[in-house]
């Protein structure tokens, strides 16, 4: 996941914290706009049951500006050439939102928009 947020969106990470006692780790991310994702791990924790396709109460989805239509589509068109799965767009939606809609990794939706 790290790796995935600090390549394609220019995150940049900082030292992992580890508590060795409840095997806990997480890493903070962060991004030119003052933006910061923890990402965390723990053993023990189940994966999601949440479907991927459906929407559902909670986090949903998180957004990531990539400030421009254009860059938008560059970024559609790498995350489908390096094998992610794009689940709508790039659209302009209803409320004027020009996005595409990606599974990252862990199949969290992001919107990449402007």
């Amino acid at each position: 996941m790290k790796a995935f947020y600090c390549n394609y969106f220019g995150a940049t990470a900082g030292p992992v914290y580890l508590n060795p006692v409840k095997q806990f780790q997480s890493v903070f991310l962060s991004f030119d706009t003052g933006a910061r994702i923890e990402l965390m791990k723990m053993p023990g924790i189940p994966e999601s049951a949440n479907d991927p396709y459906k929407q559902f109460s909670g986090l949903v989805h998180l957004a990531i500006s990539v400030r421009s239509v254009h860059a938008v589509d560059e970024m559609a068109d790498r995350l489908i050439a390096d094998g992610f799965e794009l689940l709508d767009g790039p659209r302009m939606t209803g409320d004027g939102y020009y996005e595409c809609v990606i599974l990252d990794p862990e199949n969290n939706r992001i919107e990449i928009t402007v």
